[in-house]
This record gives C-alpha cells, structure tokens and sequence, in this order.
C-alpha cells in the first residue's frame, strides 16, 4: 500500500524540547531532594501527564508527590520556553517543506493540546501539520498505540498508509503496535536491538527521509 501520510512526534523530532526537559527534571529533582539515574526520565519519554505520574509514583514511591513534582518541572519548562524559545531540531523545516506537497503531513504528540499549538506557532511550523492529535485526546499515550490510531483516522487513512517519525522508545513501540512503518531519529536515546526490529529505517537526522521519501 502505497504512503500517504506522515505522522510526527513533536518532541526531540520536530522541537529540542527534550534537552529543556531534562534540564527542568533536574532542578525539580534537586529541589524534592530525590535522587535517581537517567533511565527514569527516558521512561517518561513520549508518555502523557497520566502515565507520567503513574511511572513516578513507580519510581520515587507512592508517597512521593508526583503531581508537585511534575507542576513545578512544568513551571521550569515555561520559563525557559518564555524566555529563549524552543529551538526546531536540526533540519526540521527543511523536511517539513520537502514534504508538505508530496504527503499528508500531522502530528501524534504526547504533550497537552495547549502547549503543541502555543509551541509549534512560536516555532513557525504548526501550519505544516492538518492535523494534531495531543496527549489529552488519549486515556493512555505511547507506548499504547491509541494515539497513532487516532491520529490516522484523523487523515482518513488506514495505519497501513502512514509512516510515523520517532525519537523515543515509547514512541516507536506506539507506531509499531498501530501498524505504522516506523522512522526512528534518535535524540536522547540510541536504538536497542528491539527498537531497531520494530524501525523500518533508523536516520541520523530528518534530513536523511529525502533520500526515501
């Protein structure tokens, strides 16, 4: 079946959003006085607030204020974002103009409906996107594939008519599940063995889909 639309995550594919992430988690984590290693936050990654806090609680114990801590990382988030912007990762509008005329272009993203349009705008990019299918929309976000599908039926097309543009394991195990052909490029997290068997290509950069797309 031939492609006819192409599905983007958001962040650490489309906005370095990711690097002001971790930076926030950071201070956040210092001033709750928790400690933990990297791997908690890239569990999180391309999840939705819902199973954020779930994921936390895990963590840090259910008597850990999950709700506080993602509050204040969310407040952190903001005032960088207010103050430098988020910038577009490498090559995005380039892609976004490459293939706009070619492919129906939206986006699957787990953060909240409010942020992608205020983010994407601030960015110049949202027009490029039909379509924007946000953590909210969704009871559970990736790696659960609900929010592929939904994005999909979005577009009137079958899963099998999509590609889907990915950074995070969540996101490409959501694609995977969905039926999507999965394009993985990688920002914060290199592909294991079981993420790559799930990729059908894996990019250096999203200037790297022209030579297939």
């Amino acid at each position: 079946m031939d492609i006819k639309g192409i599905i983007f995550d958001m962040d650490g594919v489309i906005l370095d959003s990711e690097t002001i992430s971790d930076k926030t988690w950071k201070i956040a984590q210092d001033e709750m006085d928790v400690t933990t290693d990297q791997d908690y936050i890239n569990m999180c990654r391309g999840s939705n607030r819902n199973d954020t806090l779930q994921i936390l609680r895990k963590v840090f114990g259910q008597d850990f204020d999950s709700e506080a801590f993602l509050n204040r990382a969310t407040v952190l988030f903001k005032m960088y974002e207010e103050t430098d912007g988020i910038p577009l990762m490498p090559y995005a509008r380039q892609i976004l103009e490459y293939l706009k005329p070619q492919y129906r272009l939206a986006l699957a993203s787990s953060t909240n409906g409010g942020a992608v349009e205020r983010q994407l705008t601030n960015a110049g990019v949202i027009d490029f996107f039909e379509t924007r299918t946000t953590g909210e929309m969704v009871e559970h976000s990736k790696p659960d594939p609900e929010i592929y599908l939904m994005a999909c039926r979005s577009l009137g097309l079958e899963p099998e008519q999509c590609v889907a543009v990915e950074d995070s394991a969540n996101g490409i195990k959501s694609a995977a599940a969905a039926g999507l052909k999965v394009i993985m490029v990688p920002d914060k997290i290199a592909p294991t063995p079981e993420i790559e068997a799930l990729c059908w290509k894996i990019c250096t950069t999203l200037k790297n889909l022209e030579e297939f797309l």
